[in-house]
């Protein structure tokens, strides 16, 4: 599956399905003629054009992972954005969307024995809509039946801020799921809201000592802090794999 024919070819997909995941966010399934499949945590360029021909065009990280030319996207609606309103907002099913990829190679999971690093515990951390690729990787990792242990912390706002809030309140074997809100928790919730913290990685992510792959996706700030704590805990930082994201 890592021989995609022709990634870098932009291809005419179909919108099939959306859903609603936040009061910002919507997840999108299209049919890509081409696609071929992708690896876990690999994304897509998406390219929208305005009748004066004037283009924009956006990465998005891949929800879908394995063979075939279903591919799902997430993305959360930002303000200023030039492409996620629209896609959060206007988009319907029957509409065509321009889409290549995909793309990347680095910020990936495998379920097949290659490395250590892919056969050993994974650890997962995401902030807000960095939800995605690790959600790739988590449906990988299912679907494989591999036996490598995964422990998602997932950082959110709020309950209602969750993206694939149903599918990781049930997770599948094997994955651990821990919550973490930063401005409102459900009634009772054990932990206090507030940013995650060097003690919550400590207490909820696999210690440096097992040596985990580790994956880290989401806004800057976020990402930069989350790696920096990882390293003082003693994470190799060879080990902690990161990919962040700004305004689309």
């Amino acid at each position: 599956m890592t021989d995609v024919a022709q990634p870098s070819i932009w291809k005419v997909s179909v919108v099939t399905e959306t859903r609603t995941e936040t009061a910002s966010g919507r997840s999108i399934v299209l049919d890509v003629p081409g696609w071929g499949g992708n690896i876990a945590g690999q994304h897509a360029d998406v390219r929208l054009t305005a009748p004066d021909g004037y283009t924009a065009t956006r990465s998005y990280s891949v929800a879908s992972a394995g063979p075939g030319n279903r591919v799902q996207l997430a993305v959360d609606r930002l303000p200023t954005g030039e492409v996620s309103p629209y896609l959060v907002d206007d988009l319907m099913v029957g509409d065509q969307l321009e889409i290549r990829g995909p793309l990347g190679g680095w910020f990936v999971w495998r379920p097949e024995i290659e490395e250590v690093a892919q056969t050993g515990p994974v650890q997962l951390i995401g902030g807000g809509s960095g939800i995605v690729p690790l959600v790739a990787m988590i449906r990988s990792h299912a679907a494989s039946g591999s036996a490598a242990p995964f422990r998602l912390l997932y950082s959110v706002r709020t309950p209602d801020d969750a993206f694939f809030r149903s599918e990781l309140a049930n997770p599948s074997p094997g994955l651990d799921v821990t919550w973490a809100y930063t401005r409102r928790t459900p009634h009772g919730w054990p932990r206090p809201a507030g940013r995650l913290t060097q003690a919550d990685l400590e207490a909820d992510a696999f210690p440096a000592s097992l040596s985990p792959a580790v994956f880290v996706c989401g806004p800057t700030g976020f990402v930069e802090t989350v790696a920096n704590a990882l390293v003082e805990l003693g994470h190799d930082p060879q080990r902690v794999k990161t990919e962040r994201f700004g305004g689309k």
